[in-house]
C-alpha cells in the first residue's frame, strides 16, 4: 500500500523538479548579461494598483529607454516612478478584448475564484500570446493555487519574451525559494535586481541567501 501511494508523489516531483530545470534554463539562457548586483525583501512582485498611461511609439524602443533610466536612477521614488512607466507598456495588450479579460480576471482574482481566473488567463494568452502580462498573471495565480510546476512553466514564457522582466524573476525566485532550491532562488533575484537595482525589498532577500548559499566570507 505505502508503495502505491508514493508513487504520485514522485511523478509529481519529477515533474516540479523538470520545470524547474526549464525555467532555471531560460533564466541563465535569456537573463540580461553583467555581473550579479547585491541588493531588496520579495514576495512576488505585483504590478502597481494605478499606473500611468502608456507611452506612445514602440514598446521595445520605450522599454530600453525606461530601463536604462530604471538602472540610472538617483533615489527610490524616481526608480519607483520609472518601474510605474514598464509596467504600463507591459500591461498594454493592444487589444480590447484582451483588456476586458484581464478586468474579469482581476474581480476573480479578489474574490479568490482562481479557477475562474485560470480559465479567462487561458484565453488571454490564446488571443495574445506575445503579451508577457498574461503569462506572468497566469503565474501568479498558479503560485496563489500552489501550482509550482504551472506557474514555473509560466514565468518561462514571460522569460522567453522580456528577459528583463523583474516581476517574472522575483517569482521564480520566490518559488525556487519556496520549493528549496536556494542557489537558483539566489541567482533569480541578483538577476532581478540587475534590471531594477531598487527593487523594492530585494537586497535583504539577496544578503540572507548569499550568507546561507556561499556563506560569509572570511
Amino acid at each position: 500500500m505505502s508503495g502505491r501511494r508514493s508513487g504520485p508523489r514522485r511523478r509529481f516531483s519529477t515533474t516540479l523538479s523538470a520545470a524547474a530545470a526549464l525555467a532555471a534554463g531560460c533564466l541563465l539562457a535569456f537573463a540580461p548579461p553583467g555581473p550579479p548586483a547585491a541588493a531588496q525583501d520579495a514576495d512576488w512582485v505585483e504590478p502597481p494598483a494605478t499606473v500611468p498611461k502608456a507611452p506612445r511609439g514602440d514598446p521595445t524602443r520605450n522599454l530600453d529607454t525606461l530601463f536604462g533610466a530604471l538602472r540610472a536612477a538617483p533615489d527610490d521614488t524616481t526608480a519607483k516612478a520609472v518601474e510605474d512607466r514598464i509596467w504600463a507598456v507591459w500591461l498594454a495588450s493592444g487589444s480590447d478584448t484582451v483588456n476586458l479579460l484581464m478586468v474579469r480576471t482581476k474581480a476573480a482574482i479578489d474574490k479568490d475564484d482562481h479557477d475562474l481566473a485560470i480559465r479567462l488567463l487561458d484565453a488571454i494568452v490564446e488571443i495574445r500570446p506575445d503579451y508577457v502580462e498574461g503569462w506572468n498573471r497566469r503565474a501568479t495565480v498558479f503560485f496563489l493555487k500552489k501550482d509550482y510546476a504551472s506557474a514555473l512553466a509560466d514565468l518561462r514564457q514571460v522569460l522567453r519574451r522580456e528577459p528583463r522582466h523583474f516581476g517574472a524573476l522575483a517569482g521564480l525566485g520566490t518559488i525556487m525559494q519556496e520549493i528549496g532550491d536556494e542557489t537558483h532562488a539566489l541567482d533569480a533575484y541578483r538577476k532581478a535586481l540587475d534590471v531594477n537595482p531598487r527593487l523594492k525589498g530585494m537586497a535583504d532577500k539577496v544578503r540572507t541567501l548569499t550568507d546561507k548559499v556561499e556563506g560569509r566570507p572570511i
